[in-house]
Parts: structure tokens; C-alpha cells; sequence
């Protein structure tokens, strides 16, 4: 194999400390000189392990990506030298011979003939709005885990607002929920008073639904409950203000996958968070995919086909882009709706979903590429297809 670096370093990254390995010496050598250290993950360590690099000439750095430990090694070493973060299932160390120091070489081995495949690491910009992007998922979740809380807390209570009414935190639930808490009676005119729209015309049966054995502990609970919901939904509202002005620089490209078919702002500003803007980070749209994990598995022996499930990939962008689905194929006119059901009646509902996914993000990817929208896009595929 070709030797791509006279001089590159391995880095076993871990919590408290990262072990390095130099290999450096000719091109044409096969067994180049060896440098080994331990350096801590403070500040000044991570300074020592730069210069300790930078004496050796160092022209490229692969490391693994275990946990959140590689990133403070990667701002202290990517300014000045080529870093190579691959995931760990692509690098194994040889069975039975696992230290530290062994673990080191192995990655600086294989840096050194160009075997570790690098992973995308955004730059600054991005990696902050993918922490909000991702923090706003996770509040999400906590919110709605507090939703199926006070649900079971009403069905505890015998209160049946959920047979009535659709979204128990809307304007006219939380009214009737603020009703429980204070404790007061139910009456006919106060439940007119909280609801609105067409509920007016369920009264009787809102008012059966509320009698109940609600007690002074289902009142603190819920109380307890609904506090927890209005603290993420407050949180929500200041990461999404936030997610809005990070997003000030990328407007065009907001716009561009605003105008895919399922997806709006906030799935724009996850695609954006999660695989960046530059396209070119990416040879091919069918490497993207791969990337994300969204691509079926090629697992082929003796001319049999084996499993072709999808792998891991990139779980928050495999979620977006399914909820973007579910969105698109309520769209009866629009072309993704229409693959939707057609690969619907043949391959079932969740293999559907992946396939539409996958299409999503191949389209999201040639669209920022040319920088067009979808309109643009579907108009310039129909004058090629008259022209031909």
C-alpha cells in the first residue's frame, strides 16, 4: 500500500488523558521511527501534546470518536494540522493485543497509508447550532413525556377530557386543567367561560367528562406536572430564538429546504445543524445517505443477498427527516405523497417511509449543491425532459 504522510500521529483519546504515537520517517520506509507520549485533556496538556507534534512535523492527526472526549483535542490540534476523526467500528485494533500504547499505533498505522475514512466535523458555527438543535430535541421529548404524565394523572383521577378533547394543552384544555388545580366546582358556566370554538357545543359532555374522584393529591400532582410542561415550553421558545439567530447567516439555505414538500423551518435548521451547508464535504449524494444511515445494507455472499437493513447513521437526522415524511404524505398532490403511497402498496409503511427519507435527503443534497429550490429544481428536470 502507498505510505501518504512521512510524518502522521495516532491519538488514543480518553477522558483524563490521550496517548500519542508519531510514526515518521521516508515514503518509501516500511518501518518508520516511533515516538510515543501520555499527555493530560487539560489546557496545558493538550498545548504540550500540539507542540510535542509540532517538533516532529506531524502532517496529519487520526483519532477515534469516543464520546464528547475527542472535541476539546480537535480545537487544539485542527487549526494546525490535517485531523482525521473516524468512528470506532472502522478501526479495530488487532484481537488480543489492546493497550493504550498498541491502540495509539494501530490509528497512526493506519493514517499512515490512508485506511482510516474520515467522519464530517463541521465548523464552529455549525457545531453550535447543531447543540441548540439537539438540546431543543431532547427538551422536546421531556416535554412531551410531562403530556403522557398528566394524562395518566387525569385517568387516575376519573377526569375523561382526553375522550373530548384532541390536545388537552391547547388553550381550552389547559383552561379546564387550570379548573382542577384551583380546586373549584365545575359548572356549567364556568366551562363554557374556559372553552372555545366547537366545544361550546360538547358542555354536557365536558361536564361529565370532569365529574370525577379528583383529590387534593391528583390536584398537586397535576399542579406539579403542568409547572415541569410550562418550564420546557419556555426553555423551547428561548433555544428556538436562539436557533433563529444562528440561522441569520444560512437564510438562503433555510429557504431552499423550506420549499421541499414535509419540511419547515426547524427541519430546515436540523438538515442544515446536521449536515451542514457545503456540500462538497460529501463526493456524492449516495455517500450522504450512506453517512446518515439511510441506505440499504450490501451484504452479499456466494451470489446470496444477506440482510439489507439500514445501520445507525446519524439518529437525529434519520428522525427528522421520518417526521418530514409523515408531513409530506399528508400532501395529497405533491409528487412525494404520491411515492409515499406508491411504495406503500408494495414494501409496507416503514420501508416506505425510509425510501421517502432517503429520496429527502438526496433531494436536500442537490439542492443546496446548485442552490435551487424545489419549484426551481422540478421546473429545470421538466425543460431538460423536453429538450431530450
Amino acid at each position: 500500500m502507498d505510505i501518504l504522510y512521512k510524518s502522521c500521529a495516532g491519538i488514543d483519546v480518553h477522558q483524563s488523558n490521550v496517548v500519542v504515537c508519531i510514526l515518521h520517517g521516508s515514503l518509501l520506509s516500511t518501518r518508520p521511527k516511533r515516538e510515543e507520549a501520555r499527555f493530560d485533556t487539560t489546557t496545558a496538556g493538550l498545548k504540550a501534546c500540539h507542540d510535542f507534534l509540532k517538533s516532529y512535523q506531524v502532517q496529519a492527526v487520526g483519532m477515534e470518536s469516543t464520546g464528547v472526549y475527542w472535541v476539546p483535542v480537535w480545537h487544539a490540534l485542527y487549526h494546525d494540522f490535517e485531523c482525521i476523526l473516524a468512528q470506532p467500528a472502522h478501526m479495530k485494533a488487532i484481537p488480543g493485543k489492546k493497550t493504550d500504547k498498541k491502540d495509539a499505533h494501530w490509528i497512526a498505522q493506519l493514517t499512515r497509508i490512508g485506511l482510516l475514512p474520515k467522519s464530517f466535523v463541521p465548523d464552529e458555527d455549525i457545531q453550535e447550532l447543531r447543540d441548540l438543535t439537539r438540546q431543543r430535541k431532547h427538551y422536546v421529548e421531556s416535554r412531551n413525556r410531562e403530556v403522557n404524565r398528566i394524562h395518566k394523572i387525569l385517568q387516575m383521577g376519573g377526569i375523561k377530557l382526553t375522550t373530548y378533547i384532541e390536545d388537552i394543552m391547547g388553550m381550552s384544555g389547559r383552561n379546564l386543567l387550570n379548573l382542577l388545580c384551583d380546586g373549584e366546582s365545575i359548572t356549567e358556566a364556568g366551562i363554557r367561560k374556559a372553552v372555545y370554538t366547537s366545544l361550546k357545543k360538547k358542555i354536557p359532555e365536558l361536564m361529565q367528562a370532569m365529574d370525577g374522584y379528583f383529590s387534593e393529591h391528583h390536584r398537586f400532582m397535576l399542579s406539579e406536572s403542568l409547572d415541569i410542561y410550562d418550564f420546557y415550553q419556555d426553555k423551547i421558545l428561548q433555544l428556538e430564538k436562539r436557533i433563529s439567530r444562528c440561522l441569520k447567516n444560512y437564510q438562503r439555505e433555510v429557504d431552499i429546504l423550506d420549499s421541499i414538500p414535509g419540511v419547515d423551518r426547524i427541519t430546515a435548521s436540523v438538515l442544515i445543524a446536521e449536515i451542514g451547508v457545503d456540500m462538497g464535504q460529501f463526493p456524492t449524494a449516495e455517500q450522504l445517505a450512506s453517512w446518515a444511515g439511510l441506505c440499504p445494507g450490501n451484504n452479499e455472499s456466494s451470489g446470496k443477498k444477506r440482510s439489507t437493513k439500514i445501520r445507525r447513521g446519524n439518529a437525529y437526522l434519520k428522525k427528522c427527516l421520518c417526521q418530514a415524511v409523515f408531513a409530506a404524505r399528508r400532501q395529497k398532490n405533491s409528487p412525494i405523497s404520491q411515492r409515499f403511497n406508491q411504495i406503500r402498496s408494495r414494501r409496507g409503511p416503514q420501508k416506505a417511509t425510509i425510501a421517502i427519507a432517503h429520496s429527502l435527503l438526496k433531494l436536500a443534497y442537490y439542492l443546496l449543491s446548485y442552490q435551487l429550490t424545489f419549484d426551481d429544481f422540478q421546473a429545470a428536470q421538466k425543460r431538460m425532459l423536453e429538450t431530450s
